[in-house]
């Protein structure tokens, strides 16, 4: 697990992503990107993405608001024999509680912890912006189970990854529009809302979006 994912290897098509010159450095690392219907990836579809990394290396990002399945977070733990399946009453309310996300389809075999920043692990944590940052270790995963861990968090399989020179084509073709990063849209419970409140965060009704695909 390593929280870099900036090299061009990282970007491929099955990923997407968003670019301009809105931020002071011209890239979009630490906001919100929401996906728009004339993107017409089924893979990101209405999906909403934290931009932890982006640079003329490319960019890399987790999706916030696509559930993992069935895949639960003391089971994971048990899998991954942090904990012995017996411990799993013992947990902590945050860690019995967490959320397990699809982050994207690049590497979804590796786990990403998107986290508060009152948890950092020296040459492991990256800090990303606004009190967000990224820990792609095991050793944060441990934390959590013990109680010692960011009181905000969520683990993400997989990520999006995007070549350079990617992000800025697609924002030209209107594929996704982007926003200051919401700790609550990150973090909160709501997985299935987040995509809603992100457009609402911008003045944008849903319904109406809904409305205009495929007249792009």
């Amino acid at each position: 697990m390593d929280p870099e994912g900036k090299g061009p290897d990282h970007g491929r098509r099955e990923s997407a992503g968003v670019g301009d010159n809105s931020s002071k450095r011209g890239y979009l690392d630490g906001q919100l990107l929401i996906a728009m219907p004339v993107m017409g990836d089924p893979r990101f579809e209405r999906s909403v993405i934290y931009l932890c990394a982006h640079s003329s290396e490319g960019a890399m990002g987790i999706m916030v608001n696509r559930p993992a399945g069935s895949i639960d977070f003391p089971e994971l733990l048990v899998q991954l024999n942090i904990i012995n399946k017996a411990d799993q009453i013992k947990l902590p309310g945050n860690a019995e509680t967490m959320k397990v996300l699809r982050g994207g389809p690049v590497d979804t075999g590796r786990g990403f912890v998107l986290h508060s920043a009152d948890f950092f692990i020296e040459n492991a944590t990256l800090k990303i912006a606004n009190g967000i940052c990224l820990t792609a270790t095991v050793d944060i995963l441990k934390a959590i189970a013990k109680g010692r861990g960011p009181k905000h968090a969520i683990l993400a399989l997989g990520y999006a990854g995007w070549a350079p020179g990617q992000l800025e084509n697609e924002i030209q073709e209107n594929g996704w529009l982007h926003c200051d990063a919401d700790p609550d849209i990150i973090f909160g419970n709501d997985v299935e809302e987040k995509y809603a409140r992100a457009l609402h965060k911008i003045g944008i009704d849903p319904g109406m979006l809904s409305n205009e695909a495929g007249h792009a």
